[in-house]
């Protein structure tokens, strides 16, 4: 083997430097015998031998370097496999397909319970999929389990070349071998699950009905019940081992570790019944909302996250929790009907606020959601009678005019006292907008369902007045929110704001019979949410001259609406005793989802039945309309579809599936909420 053995490269060179330097003395004997012959003669024989030895070990002592130099990489060759054998990092290789051909110690040592024969990376460790494995260039990190231990596996190609080795061998015909490295991160884990467990976690409660729970009880026991209530949560937070302290009368704040969490969201935050349990002659319940704020990066943080929770549990209708880690929002309880606040303090700041604004703008754009209601419409145009008694210039911003809300708009675009800009589309208001341009939205608090969403970006200033609950997605940049669950619809509020931002403001009698018609239509006939408050809302209104008669014609359905609603009731399925679930085919109708609401309506009408859903298929989307009487949050139902609403009125849309999909998808949510408590 030795003597078919070549040199190349700079080890010829090396090797053949005694020959070069022959020239030199070569160059000095010639250079002597110009000079002096006999003393060129003397030098000559110590210059033939110097070539001789040259020579003599270019040419025969050349294999025993090349022995020696084959000897030393064997040795060399040697260590690194020891070296690689006896690494303390677990290293394998293996093939294309994920076979493990060859392992050092201590990958052995991993796999000590293993029997390796034809085991594969895709078989040990379960994160590992075949794409992992069709690595070309850069190296795969997975993160994977085996048995108790958690690692990271770096994968990388390794190409053959035209050399040889004995792992090489073992894969015959093979181009691409995997170096496959294992990384012990099962304390680095556990380490930083430890600290994530000790972090604190930052939480506000407020009593949602304080004064009137306290109002509803005898003076000399009024102490006695605060202190109940003080018990009840002081336990409830020394359970889990926090600390609570009472701010003001209906407010506390508490922190925990957020290793305790994981219970307090398993027993879905039980203080939120346990306080309800509280009677010592009150009869009314008492409701209380908690806000939770975790893994942000100061304890500040969480505390403005838990600001935000609160805000959003009081935005939602209260008797509830709400958890904001980080960007992700949970929602926890909201059974109970929001008590009705009997004082207009707040709908007279709010309305003072409004006026404020009004007079520091010259334009303002009314807008509401997508497939306007009747509701939205006549917000709108309450809300256009304070913008023109402000002496502002204002547009009511509607793309789209369904057919539900069509004789309503048609007589103010009939009527002389109105003028032919009343109404704008989306792109015809942006194009309107400027510094001073102020933007209203009415009945609607979420930006990606508002009749135009472009406009939210465009103007700086602007105002929501709305009566769903919040859900995660809301309008961040309104300078003004009035957003009030316990409200019956839009109209009611603006009613009550019309009232208090200025005196002398006169509702003309189409104004009056538009904001009338939204009441009466959200209420369905004053039997849903309706309150003191809506009463004196549609007594004013009748005041200002809505014609209850006249409402009535306006709105009454034709034949073949009437057809398709009767037609969704008749093919409705009871789901689970209590859930009613139809499908209306209103293909044709100028307004199929106002159809499909109807039926929805009626639907509750029927005994047993806690709650309602009716499907409408309509241009490519499910349109689903969910109604409720007390018993089922239809909110909640219907933002796990990715709708929302209000607790017994709530809507949700599905795009791309079928009916028969969509149907079974409601009854996926119906099941999970009865798994989880969240039904009467």
């Amino acid at each position: 083997m030795k003597e078919n053995l070549t040199l190349k490269g700079q080890l010829r060179g090396y090797l053949a430097w005694p020959l070069l330097l022959a020239l030199f003395p070569i160059a000095g004997n010639v250079a002597m015998a110009i000079l002096s012959p006999s003393a060129a003669a003397v030098l000559c024989p110590f210059t033939l031998g110097y070539m001789a030895a040259a020579g003599w070990i270019y040419w025969y002592r050349r294999k025993r370097v090349l022995g020696g130099l084959v000897e030393f990489s064997s040795q060399y060759a040697w260590i690194q496999k020891q070296l690689l054998e006896e690494m303390v990092i677990p290293y394998a290789l293996a093939d294309e397909d994920g076979r493990i051909l060859w392992m050092n110690q201590a990958f052995q040592e991993v796999m000590d319970e293993e029997k390796m024969t034809r085991k594969t990376l895709t078989g040990i460790f379960p994160d590992v999929t075949r794409a992992d494995l069709a690595v070309d260039d850069e190296t795969a990190h997975i993160h994977s389990t085996f048995g108790e231990y958690r690692f990271c596996l770096d994968i990388h190609p390794v190409y053959l070349s035209g050399s040889e080795s004995e792992e090489k061998e073992a894969v015959i015909g093979r181009e691409k071998l995997l170096a496959v490295y294992l990384f012990d991160e099962t304390e680095s884990i556990r380490y930083r699950q430890l600290v994530t467990e000790e972090k604190l976690v930052t939480g506000v409660i407020y009593l949602d009905n304080y004064d009137e729970a306290l109002e509803s009880v005898e003076e000399v026991r009024r102490s006695l019940l605060t202190a109940l209530i003080d018990r009840k949560i002081n336990k409830f937070v020394s359970g889990v081992e926090g600390v609570v302290k009472k701010m003001e009368k209906d407010k506390y704040f508490f922190i925990v570790k957020q290793k305790h969490m994981d219970q307090i969201l398993e027993e879905r935050f039980s203080i939120l019944e346990e306080v309800k349990s509280v009677n010592i002659g009150n009869e009314m319940a008492v409701t209380l909302s908690i806000g939770i704020g975790m893994n942000g990066e100061t304890y500040g943080q969480n505390y403005e996250y838990a600001r935000t929770a609160i805000d959003m549990a009081l935005g939602r209708g209260g008797d509830q929790a709400v958890v904001k880690d980080g960007s992700r929002i949970q929602y926890f309880g909201g059974k109970s009907q929001q008590l009705e606040k009997a004082t207009r303090v707040k709908a007279r700041v709010k309305a003072h606020a409004l006026r404020e604004l009004m007079a520091t703008k010259d334009r303002v754009l009314i807008m509401g959601h997508k497939i306007g209601d009747i509701d939205s419409l006549g917000a709108s145009v309450g809300i256009y009678r304070i913008a023109t008694a402000l002496n502002k210039r204002a547009h009511l911003v509607i793309n789209d005019v369904t057919a539900s809300v069509q004789p309503m708009l048609q007589r103010f675009l009939d009527s002389p006292d109105y003028p032919d800009d009343l109404v704008l589309t989306g792109s015809q208001a942006a194009e309107l907008v400027d510094a001073n341009t102020m933007l209203v939205v009415v009945d609607v608090n979420r930006p990606s369902i508002t009749e135009a969403p472009e406009l939210l970006r465009m103007v700086k200033t602007i105002v929501v007045l709305d009566h769903h609950r919040q859900s995660s997605e809301i309008i961040n940049n309104a300078v003004l929110s009035y957003v009030e669950p316990y409200a019956s619809s839009a109209c009611e509020m603006v009613a009550e704001v019309v009232q208090y931002i200025a005196d002398g403001i006169r509702i003309k009698t189409v104004e009056a019979d538009a904001m009338y018609a939204g009441l009466v239509i959200d209420t369905q006939n004053f039997t849903n949410q309706s309150g003191v408050r809506t009463f004196e809302a549609a007594a004013y209104l009748r005041r200002s001259g809505a014609d209850v008669t006249r409402v009535r014609k306006l709105f009454r359905d034709s034949m073949e609406e009437y057809k398709a609603r009767a037609s969704a009731i008749q093919s409705a399925e009871v789901y689970r005793e209590a859930f009613a679930i139809g499908v209306c085919n209103a293909a044709g109708l100028p307004s199929p989802t106002v159809v499909g609401a109807q039926a929805a309506n009626e639907l509750l009408e029927i005994r047993g039945i806690k709650a309602s859903t009716v499907l409408t298929p309509y241009h490519n989307t499910i349109y689903i309309s969910a109604r409720s009487i007390d018993e089922v949050n239809v909110q909640v139902m219907m933002e796990k579809l990715g709708g929302g609403g209000h607790r017994t009125i709530a809507g949700a849309q599905l795009e791309g599936v079928s009916v028969e999909e969509a149907r079974q998808r409601v009854k996926e949510v119906i099941n999970l909420m009865i798994e989880k408590g969240e039904v009467s």
